[in-house]
């Protein structure tokens, strides 16, 4: 027997405003670093407000190669992402209700969207060797976003999950971002352990 397709699904005040405060978030990071990037193009010798040290160094990321990882400057795509996550949560706010296909399609996104912040973490602490401050907070941003959507898209029954997994998010859901941002903590002060300790 098939099971009924689950019904088109708002989000709680909660959800809602999470996702306009982390778009929010990923929209001032992008925004901040666009406006940066412009002032390099005008100036080389520019340094951008957040360069504090050799660790945090935002210039140094903003003039790396993986900072157009697809032929042009990385925040250029956070400013429509971000944007559109802003909407997405600013319409559940209004008591939109989107079907499976928007919510699976939205998931998809920030899936995208934490797959290649997880990338650029990795070419931050190891290939270019310098953290950028706006981009860590856009980092957490989609942290945030991607695992509550998850959850909200699985306890809608959008994805299917046992009901273990389903009861689980229903609780504890914070539990995966700050699991997720821990680890991303501990990498970052292993790996200037010496810098942060001199």
């Amino acid at each position: 027997m098939r099971r009924p397709r689950p019904a088109p699904a708002g989000g709680g005040r909660a959800f809602a405003l999470l996702l306009v405060l982390t778009g929010a978030a990923g929209l001032l990071a992008a925004w901040v670093i666009t406006l940066d990037k412009f002032r390099l193009l005008e100036d080389p010798g520019f340094t951008p407000g957040c360069s504090l040290n050799p660790v945090v160094s935002c210039g140094g990321v903003m003039t790396s190669d993986q900072a157009s990882a697809f032929g042009f400057p990385n925040p250029m795509l956070g400013l429509v992402a971000y944007g559109t996550v802003v909407c997405v949560g600013v319409s559940l706010l209004a008591g939109a209700a989107f079907p499976r296909w928007y919510w699976l399609t939205f998931t998809g996104g920030c899936l995208f969207g934490v797959g290649f912040v997880s990338w650029l973490q990795f070419e931050s602490l190891y290939r270019i060797n310098a953290l950028c401050l706006w981009c860590c907070l856009a980092w957490i941003a989609t942290i945030l976003m991607f695992w509550y959507t998850v959850s909200f898209v699985v306890r809608h029954a959008f994805l299917p999950a046992p009901a273990g997994v389903r009861n689980f998010l229903a609780e504890f859901t914070w539990v995966l971002p700050l699991l997720h941002i821990a680890v991303i903590g501990m990498l970052i002060l292993t790996r200037w352990w010496d810098f942060w300790t001199s």
